[in-house]
C-alpha cells in the first residue's frame, strides 16, 4: 500500500521496512500495521491538535512537568513554540508511560519509540495471530469476567504504584489476547501525585471497568476498589503486593456539598461521552 506521509521518514531511516495495512482510524490517531525487519508492529500516527477531539485535555496535562524552563514558560504562554512543545509533550506522554508501565509489570504493548509523532509499538494478537479484539466486542462467562476484572484491577494498582492513572480506561481501551486483558491508549495518562483530578479519574477508570465486567458478574458492581486503592495510595501504604479486597468503609464526616455537586456534574458529562463512544463503535 501507499506509505502514509508521516511514516515515510521512518522508512527512509530504516526503522520501518513496509507498511502492510491500516488497522484503525480514531479521533486521536491513525494506526497502521508495519513490518520492521522480521517483526510485525504497530505505527500509531497522532493527529494534530486541531484535528483531535479529546475533550478537557487541560485536565489531563495538569501536573506534567517540562525539564526545560524555557519550554515550560512557552507552554504556559501558548506561543507557537509553546504549542509545538505542548504537542510534543502530549505525544511523548504515551511512550513514556508505556516504558514505565511495561517495566512495572503492567500488561501494555511494548513500546519501541516515538519518532516525529509516530509511535512504534508491539502489535497485540490473539492465539491465532490475528489482531486482538477490543474488550467491548467480547461476550464473557461469569468466571472469565471475575478473572479478568481481577487482572485489570491489579494492573491499575501497579500503575498507581508508579504514579500513573490511565485517565480514559474503559472496555474500548483494553485488548484481549490469549493471556488476558492488555491496556492500550495512554496519551492522556495522569500524574497521580500532581494532578488535582487524579482521584476522580482513578475512580472513573475503575468504575468503567467494573461496570463492564459487572454485566457478566453482577457481584462486582458493589466493589469499591478505587476508593480502597486511593486510600492506601494517599497514606503511602499502597505497593504492588498489596492485597485488595474491593471493600471500603466510607467516612461519616459531613460531605462538601459543592465538591459533591461538581463530581455529579463531571460524572454526567463523562457518561454522555461514554454513550457517544458506544454509539460510534456500533456505527463503525
Amino acid at each position: 500500500m501507499k506509505i502514509p506521509k508521516r511514516i515515510q521518514p521512518l522508512v527512509d531511516e530504516g526503522l520501518v521496512d513496509e507498511v502492510l495495512r491500516p488497522l484503525m482510524s480514531g479521533k486521536e490517531a491513525d494506526v497502521y500495521v508495519v513490518r520492521c525487519g522480521d517483526d510485525v508492529r504497530c505505527a500509531k500516527i497522532y493527529k494534530e491538535a486541531e484535528k483531535r477531539s479529546f475533550k478537557q485535555a487541560v485536565q489531563y496535562r495538569e501536573g506534567r512537568k517540562s525539564r526545560n524552563s524555557r519550554r515550560a514558560r512557552a507552554m504556559e504562554k501558548g506561543s507557537k513554540f509553546g504549542r509545538n512543545e505542548q504537542e510534543n509533550s502530549w505525544q511523548n506522554a504515551e511512550v513514556d508511560a508505556l516504558f514505565r508501565l511495561a517495566y512495572a509489570g503492567v500488561r501494555v504493548p511494548q513500546p519501541y519509540g516515538c519518532f516525529d509523532g509516530v509511535l512504534l509499538m508491539e502489535l497485540i494478537t490473539d492465539d491465532q495471530g490475528y489482531v486482538a479484539p477490543r474488550l467491548n466486542d467480547i461476550i464473557l462467562t461469569r468466571e472469565q469476567a471475575l478473572e479478568q476484572h481481577q487482572s485489570v484491577m491489579k494492573d491499575v494498582q501497579r500503575m498507581l504504584c508508579v504514579g500513573i492513572i490511565h485517565g480514559d480506561l474503559s472496555e474500548f481501551n483494553v485488548l484481549l489476547d490469549s493471556k488476558g486483558p492488555v491496556i492500550i491508549d495512554l496519551p492522556q495518562a495522569v500524574d497521580a501525585a500532581a494532578n488535582n483530578n487524579a482521584k476522580r479519574m482513578l475512580e472513573r477508570d475503575v468504575n468503567n471497568m467494573t461496570r463492564y465486567y459487572g454485566q457478566f458478574a453482577p457481584e462486582l458492581l458493589t466493589s469499591k476498589y478505587a476508593k480502597e486503592m486511593w486510600a492506601l495510595f494517599e497514606s503511602g501504604k499502597l505497593n504492588p503486593e498489596s492485597e485488595l479486597t474491593g471493600e471500603f468503609k466510607e467516612s461519616t464526616k459531613a460531605a462538601d456539598v459543592e465538591s459533591v455537586l461538581a463530581e455529579i456534574e463531571a460524572a454526567f458529562d463523562e457518561e454522555q461521552e461514554r454513550k457517544e463512544r458506544i454509539r460510534e463503535a456500533e456505527e463503525g
